[in-house]
Protein backbone atom coordinates (compact mmCIF):
# COMPACT_ATOMS: atom_id res chain seq x y z
CA UNK A 1 0.00 0.00 0.00
CA UNK A 2 1.26 3.73 -0.90
CA UNK A 3 -1.26 5.45 1.96
CA UNK A 4 -3.11 4.55 4.87
CA UNK A 5 -5.30 6.92 7.30
CA UNK A 6 -5.08 5.97 11.16
CA UNK A 7 -7.85 7.41 13.45
CA UNK A 8 -6.57 7.37 17.21
CA UNK A 9 -9.86 7.04 19.12
CA UNK A 10 -8.91 7.14 22.73
CA UNK A 11 -12.22 6.68 24.84
CA UNK A 12 -10.33 7.23 28.15
CA UNK A 13 -9.84 10.99 27.48
CA UNK A 14 -8.40 13.23 30.42
CA UNK A 15 -10.49 16.15 29.67
CA UNK A 16 -13.76 14.73 28.30
CA UNK A 17 -14.28 10.85 28.93
CA UNK A 18 -15.78 8.67 26.37
CA UNK A 19 -15.77 12.16 23.64
CA UNK A 20 -15.31 10.21 20.87
CA UNK A 21 -18.37 8.56 21.16
CA UNK A 22 -20.55 11.42 21.89
CA UNK A 23 -23.75 11.93 19.77
CA UNK A 24 -23.46 14.66 16.68
CA UNK A 25 -26.59 14.97 14.59
CA UNK A 26 -27.66 10.81 15.52
CA UNK A 27 -23.66 9.81 14.92
CA UNK A 28 -21.20 9.20 17.30
CA UNK A 29 -18.51 12.13 16.68
CA UNK A 30 -15.55 8.91 15.47
CA UNK A 31 -18.29 8.24 12.77
CA UNK A 32 -18.58 11.91 11.39
CA UNK A 33 -14.57 11.35 11.17
CA UNK A 34 -14.42 7.79 9.45
CA UNK A 35 -16.94 9.15 7.08
CA UNK A 36 -15.46 12.41 6.26
CA UNK A 37 -11.79 10.27 5.71
CA UNK A 38 -13.50 7.65 3.83
CA UNK A 39 -13.85 10.00 0.96
CA UNK A 40 -10.09 11.06 0.04
CA UNK A 41 -8.93 9.87 -2.99
CA UNK A 42 -5.91 8.44 -2.12
CA UNK A 43 -6.01 6.42 1.08
CA UNK A 44 -5.78 2.58 0.04
CA UNK A 45 -6.98 1.68 3.81
CA UNK A 46 -8.64 3.38 6.42
CA UNK A 47 -8.51 2.25 10.22
CA UNK A 48 -9.56 3.31 13.68
CA UNK A 49 -7.69 2.66 16.60
CA UNK A 50 -9.02 2.29 19.99
CA UNK A 51 -8.35 1.69 23.52
CA UNK A 52 -11.67 0.42 24.30
CA UNK A 53 -14.18 -2.27 23.50
CA UNK A 54 -16.78 0.44 23.36
CA UNK A 55 -15.72 2.13 20.82
CA UNK A 56 -14.86 -0.95 18.93
CA UNK A 57 -18.32 -2.01 18.79
CA UNK A 58 -19.48 1.70 17.55
CA UNK A 59 -17.09 1.35 14.61
CA UNK A 60 -17.76 -1.99 13.95
CA UNK A 61 -21.79 -0.90 13.74
CA UNK A 62 -21.31 1.82 11.18
CA UNK A 63 -18.63 -0.55 9.38
CA UNK A 64 -15.16 1.12 9.80
CA UNK A 65 -11.84 -1.42 10.07
CA UNK A 66 -11.04 -1.28 13.91
CA UNK A 67 -8.36 -2.30 15.60
CA UNK A 68 -7.99 -2.30 20.08
CA UNK A 69 -4.80 -1.67 20.39
CA UNK A 70 -2.84 -1.72 24.06
CA UNK A 71 -4.77 1.09 26.85
CA UNK A 72 -0.85 2.23 28.16
CA UNK A 73 -0.46 4.31 25.10
CA UNK A 74 0.78 7.39 26.20
CA UNK A 75 0.06 9.33 22.70
CA UNK A 76 -1.74 9.22 19.60
CA UNK A 77 1.43 8.39 17.60
CA UNK A 78 1.92 5.33 19.69
CA UNK A 79 -1.12 3.76 18.98
CA UNK A 80 -0.86 4.72 15.47
CA UNK A 81 2.63 2.98 15.54
CA UNK A 82 1.21 -0.43 16.86
CA UNK A 83 -0.95 -0.58 14.28
CA UNK A 84 1.18 0.20 11.36
CA UNK A 85 3.80 -1.56 12.55
CA UNK A 86 3.29 -4.87 10.62
CA UNK A 87 1.46 -3.80 7.51
CA UNK A 88 3.67 -2.43 4.29
CA UNK A 89 2.68 1.09 3.75
CA UNK A 90 4.80 4.11 2.64
CA UNK A 91 2.91 6.55 3.87
CA UNK A 92 0.50 7.15 7.11
CA UNK A 93 -1.65 10.03 7.62
CA UNK A 94 -2.94 10.55 11.24
CA UNK A 95 -6.30 11.52 11.35
CA UNK A 96 -7.53 12.38 14.60
CA UNK A 97 -10.50 11.18 16.16
CA UNK A 98 -11.96 14.32 17.63
CA UNK A 99 -11.86 16.29 14.51
CA UNK A 100 -15.50 15.67 12.56
CA UNK A 101 -14.83 18.98 10.73
CA UNK A 102 -12.02 16.84 8.91
CA UNK A 103 -12.02 17.60 5.32
CA UNK A 104 -11.12 14.59 2.86
CA UNK A 105 -9.14 16.85 0.58
CA UNK A 106 -7.07 18.28 3.76
CA UNK A 107 -6.14 14.26 4.27
CA UNK A 108 -5.21 13.85 0.07
CA UNK A 109 -3.18 17.52 0.35
CA UNK A 110 -0.57 16.07 2.98
CA UNK A 111 -0.92 12.16 1.45
CA UNK A 112 0.22 13.70 -1.95
CA UNK A 113 2.85 15.89 -1.09
CA UNK A 114 4.57 13.49 1.04
CA UNK A 115 4.35 10.80 -2.00
CA UNK A 116 5.26 13.57 -4.94
CA UNK A 117 8.24 14.52 -2.55
CA UNK A 118 10.61 11.81 -1.48
CA UNK A 119 12.87 13.84 0.60
CA UNK A 120 9.90 14.66 2.92
CA UNK A 121 9.53 12.83 6.01
CA UNK A 122 6.39 14.47 7.61
CA UNK A 123 3.57 16.99 6.87
CA UNK A 124 0.93 18.93 8.29
CA UNK A 125 -1.37 21.96 7.83
CA UNK A 126 -2.37 25.50 8.64
CA UNK A 127 -5.26 27.42 7.92
CA UNK A 128 -4.93 31.28 7.70
CA UNK A 129 -6.49 32.74 10.88
CA UNK A 130 -9.46 35.18 10.18
CA UNK A 131 -11.26 35.32 13.95
CA UNK A 132 -8.96 37.65 15.56
CA UNK A 133 -9.84 36.14 18.69
CA UNK A 134 -8.04 33.19 18.02
CA UNK A 135 -4.99 34.83 17.90
CA UNK A 136 -5.04 35.20 21.82
CA UNK A 137 -6.87 31.61 22.46
CA UNK A 138 -4.06 29.27 23.42
CA UNK A 139 -6.38 26.58 22.75
CA UNK A 140 -5.60 27.30 19.19
CA UNK A 141 -2.40 26.59 18.20
CA UNK A 142 -0.23 28.44 15.98
CA UNK A 143 2.59 28.02 13.43
CA UNK A 144 4.88 30.30 11.66
CA UNK A 145 7.06 29.06 8.58
CA UNK A 146 9.78 29.75 6.37
CA UNK A 147 10.19 30.81 2.89
CA UNK A 148 9.41 26.99 1.88
CA UNK A 149 6.36 26.50 3.91
CA UNK A 150 8.58 24.27 6.80
CA UNK A 151 7.68 24.77 10.28
CA UNK A 152 9.77 27.22 12.61
CA UNK A 153 8.03 27.02 15.44
CA UNK A 154 4.20 25.84 16.80
CA UNK A 155 2.91 27.65 19.97
CA UNK A 156 -0.20 28.47 21.97
CA UNK A 157 1.25 32.37 21.76
CA UNK A 158 0.60 34.76 19.25
CA UNK A 159 3.01 34.10 17.07
CA UNK A 160 4.62 36.54 15.56
CA UNK A 161 4.40 38.50 18.02
CA UNK A 162 3.43 42.03 16.98
CA UNK A 163 5.84 44.62 17.99
CA UNK A 164 4.47 48.24 18.37
CA UNK A 165 7.46 49.88 16.57
CA UNK A 166 6.70 47.52 13.50
CA UNK A 167 6.20 48.99 9.89
CA UNK A 168 3.72 45.64 9.66
CA UNK A 169 0.34 46.69 10.12
CA UNK A 170 -1.38 43.55 9.54
CA UNK A 171 1.06 40.20 10.13
CA UNK A 172 -0.77 37.18 9.18
CA UNK A 173 -1.43 34.32 11.67
CA UNK A 174 -2.13 30.86 10.91
CA UNK A 175 -3.98 28.15 12.65
CA UNK A 176 -1.96 24.77 13.15
CA UNK A 177 -4.37 21.88 12.37
CA UNK A 178 -3.22 18.66 13.66
CA UNK A 179 -3.42 16.61 11.20
CA UNK A 180 -0.01 14.94 10.31
CA UNK A 181 1.48 12.55 7.66
CA UNK A 182 4.63 10.68 8.29
CA UNK A 183 6.82 8.11 6.25
CA UNK A 184 6.15 4.68 7.78
CA UNK A 185 10.67 4.86 8.41
CA UNK A 186 9.90 8.61 10.08
CA UNK A 187 6.75 7.68 12.24
CA UNK A 188 9.34 5.21 14.01
CA UNK A 189 12.10 7.17 14.89
CA UNK A 190 9.40 10.16 15.94
CA UNK A 191 8.01 7.70 18.17
CA UNK A 192 11.60 7.21 19.70
CA UNK A 193 12.44 10.83 20.02
CA UNK A 194 12.71 12.05 23.32
CA UNK A 195 9.96 14.74 24.90
CA UNK A 196 12.01 17.92 24.89
CA UNK A 197 11.56 20.55 27.20
CA UNK A 198 9.91 22.79 24.08
CA UNK A 199 7.17 20.16 24.08
CA UNK A 200 6.67 19.87 28.10
CA UNK A 201 6.59 23.61 28.15
CA UNK A 202 4.10 24.26 25.22
CA UNK A 203 2.73 21.06 25.61
CA UNK A 204 2.89 20.11 21.67
CA UNK A 205 3.70 17.00 21.21
CA UNK A 206 5.40 18.17 17.16
CA UNK A 207 7.84 20.30 19.20
CA UNK A 208 10.23 17.35 19.77
CA UNK A 209 10.74 16.72 16.04
CA UNK A 210 12.11 20.48 15.67
CA UNK A 211 14.04 20.00 18.49
CA UNK A 212 16.09 17.37 17.11
CA UNK A 213 16.35 18.96 13.81
CA UNK A 214 14.18 17.47 11.97
CA UNK A 215 11.74 19.52 9.07
CA UNK A 216 7.91 19.30 8.99
CA UNK A 217 6.19 20.84 5.81
CA UNK A 218 3.58 22.82 6.38
CA UNK A 219 0.28 23.00 3.43
CA UNK A 220 -1.79 25.68 3.91
CA UNK A 221 -5.07 24.78 3.48
CA UNK A 222 -8.43 26.52 2.89
CA UNK A 223 -10.47 24.46 5.09
CA UNK A 224 -11.13 24.73 8.59
CA UNK A 225 -11.89 22.24 11.71
CA UNK A 226 -13.44 22.48 15.56
CA UNK A 227 -11.51 20.45 17.45
CA UNK A 228 -13.23 18.89 20.57
CA UNK A 229 -11.53 18.83 23.54
CA UNK A 230 -13.67 19.59 25.86
CA UNK A 231 -17.92 19.69 26.64
CA UNK A 232 -17.58 23.55 25.27
CA UNK A 233 -15.95 22.77 22.24
CA UNK A 234 -18.81 20.29 21.56
CA UNK A 235 -21.33 22.88 22.16
CA UNK A 236 -19.34 25.15 20.09
CA UNK A 237 -19.25 22.67 17.40
CA UNK A 238 -22.95 21.79 17.95
CA UNK A 239 -23.55 25.59 17.31
CA UNK A 240 -21.46 25.77 14.38
CA UNK A 241 -23.69 22.66 12.41
CA UNK A 242 -26.96 23.72 13.24
CA UNK A 243 -26.16 27.93 11.84
CA UNK A 244 -24.47 26.00 8.90
CA UNK A 245 -27.23 23.61 8.33
CA UNK A 246 -29.38 27.10 8.47
CA UNK A 247 -27.45 28.96 5.51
Amino acid sequence: MDVIGVIPARYSSTRFQGKVLVDIGGKPMIQHVWERAKQSLVLDDLIIACDDERVVEAAKAFGAKVVLTAKGHVSGTDRIVEVVNPLDVKIVINIQGDEPLIHPTMIDNVALTLLNNPGLTMATLMKKIENTDDIQDPHVVKVVVDKNNFALYFSRAPIPFHAMNSDVHSPVYYKHIGLYGYTKDFLFIYKNLAQADLEKVECLEQLRVLKEGYRIKVIETKHDTIGVDTPDDLAALKDYLQKHENG
